[in-house]
């Protein structure tokens, strides 16, 4: 890791908009000898509407110590006459994951993938998984898999979710469902808030819920693809963070949807991924903000 890593924090900021948030901001990095890397915003409109801010700056010598100091200055110097939800956020400090899935795995291994070879900015805490089956693939990788089987009833799947809280406690900052075929409680959900990823196997709005290929394909639709989204208490109602298509013909049986789905699937969910682990989405409402490179 690069002395540059370890001294580089990323802000993000959402507030109605106004003159002088960028002034603010920039005065007061200045004031602290940061050097500002990368800087992106954005205005719904500049009467009346919300701005999105995230800069990434480096500071020399900043540790965790000075960053609570700096959080606290921050809050202080800058946030008074704005109404502001702002966050300051370590890069040297890489957010922790766990992965939830079932027995498909084109997801889960592009994860992993990417993972071992750097291209993510997490440390995977483990894989936890309703069915036994990817647990030789998952610990090729070096990653802990646990089995938690989920029962047909309610009772059972509440049961299951308090052994997964269990599992995961003080080891998450981020959940990925890839291809977890579950439907998480809504209790499960609030409790992580805007920290839970989801793919869906479809361009929604189109075919929310189960078999959607199946059902793209009874319509016969030209095109398929792939959406990953926050998890909210609405099933695939939550903020799109990224999606993606590709063209299919009368040609393709249901099959060969699976097959071409499942390669958007995979990457759509990755790039989704590797966004919120580098802070560059913000949620505003029912959609998001994606600062992307």
């Amino acid at each position: 890791m690069t002395e540059s890593k370890e001294s580089t924090v990323r802000l993000l900021i959402t507030c109605p908009d106004q003159p002088g948030i960028v002034a603010a901001v920039s005065r007061f990095l200045h004031s602290k000898g940061a050097n500002i890397i990368h800087s992106d915003q954005h205005s719904t409109d500049p009467e009346g509407g919300r701005f999105f801010m995230r800069n990434e700056f480096y500071l020399p010598g900043l540790d965790l110590e000075g960053l609570v100091q700096l959080r606290a200055d921050f809050e202080a110097e800058v946030t008074d006459g704005f109404i502001m939800d702002w966050s300051l956020n370590p890069v040297w400090e890489p957010k922790r994951m766990v992965i939830l899935c079932s027995k498909v795995d084109h997801a889960l291994m592009e994860l992993l993938w990417r993972w071992k070879r750097g291209d993510l900015e997490t440390e995977i805490a483990m894989v936890i998984s309703n069915h036994p089956d990817l647990q030789s693939s998952v610990e090729h990788f070096g990653v802990p898999f646990h089995h938690i089987p989920v029962g047909p009833t309610l009772r059972d799947k509440v049961a299951a979710e308090d052994r997964i809280i269990e599992l995961m406690e003080g080891q998450v900052d981020l959940i990925v469902l890839a291809r977890y075929m579950q439907i998480l409680t809504s209790d499960f959900v609030a409790r992580y808030g805007n920290s839970i990823i989801n793919i869906h196997h479809s361009f929604l709005p189109a075919f929310v819920g189960a078999d959607p290929y199946r059902r793209a394909h009874e319509r016969g639709v030209k095109l398929i693809g792939a959406t990953a989204h926050y998890v909210t208490a609405e099933l695939d109602e939550g903020p799109i963070i990224e999606q993606d298509v590709i063209r299919v013909t009368h040609s393709h049986d249901v099959d060969d949807l699976k097959r071409l789905g499942g390669d958007i699937e995979r990457h759509v969910l990755a790039r989704a991924v590797k966004w919120h682990l580098e802070d560059r989405v913000i949620v505003d409402g029912n959609k998001t903000i994606v600062f992307r490179r």
